[in-house]
């Protein structure tokens, strides 16, 4: 069963949409705000977000940019806004389709079904990012060092993969601690520092002078 989280400050609406969507094999939870919604996603854990633009406390974007900082959950619009810069909006945020009210049962269950399904594709065989004499396999989730397999415990490895998505970037240290650890725990820094020094003992030849996994003081790590 999946799991979809509904945000809509409308109770009528809301209480509809759980209805229907229960009916149909889901499992249900609501949100009536920005920041419930939020933080429902982070302790819920859903498959997909049904979002609702007009909400009392945050704009539905700044829930989809506040989503799009660490996860990729499925997000899909669902929204009286029928102005095209208000969808594009939308999506260039990171939504993943838009449906405007009102509209047919029937159709939001299937783009649901489709962004759920896009979602839990397989990683092709051939995502492996290399950096250096380091080969990491976002598919296989498998790390190797000069050919050599390196254990890497879950959490060493969460961290390690969301900087390889972004191989030669620099991802900022809010977004790997609400990724990795989530969002209660954007402020504990102390974390980030334990973990990479943990990966430099595993991944570089010179823990105390790293060439992949570099620090921005104050601002986050860039693999390399």
């Amino acid at each position: 069963m999946n799991k979809v989280l509904v945000v809509d400050d409308e109770p009528a609406l809301a209480r509809a949409l759980a209805i229907n969507l229960r009916a149909h094999g889901w499992e249900v939870v609501t949100a009536a705000d920005g920041r419930s919604a939020l933080e429902a996603a982070a302790g819920e854990h859903p498959d997909v977000v049904v979002l609702d633009l007009g909400l009392p406390d945050l704009d539905g974007t700044e829930v989809i940019a506040g989503l799009r900082g660490w996860t990729s959950l499925p997000i899909v619009v669902l929204s009286a806004r029928q102005h095209g810069e208000d969808k594009v909006e939308a999506l260039d945020l990171g939504a993943d389709d838009y449906v405007i009210k009102p509209f047919a049962m029937n159709e939001l269950l299937a783009r649901l079904r489709a962004a759920v399904r896009r979602s839990q594709a397989p990683a092709p065989e051939e995502s492996v990012v290399v950096a250096g004499p380091l080969e990491i396999d976002l598919a296989r989730k498998r790390v190797s060092r000069d050919g050599a397999d390196v254990r890497l415990t879950p959490t060493e490895w969460s961290f390690l993969e969301l900087l390889a998505r972004n191989v030669g970037r620099l991802v900022p240290r809010e977004q790997v601690l609400r990724e990795v650890w989530g969002p209660a725990y954007e402020h504990e820094t102390h974390y980030l520092r334990v973990y990479a020094a943990q990966l430099r003992r595993k991944l570089e030849d010179d823990p105390s002078h790293p060439r992949h996994l570099i620090t921005s003081p104050g601002l986050g790590y860039t693999l390399q």
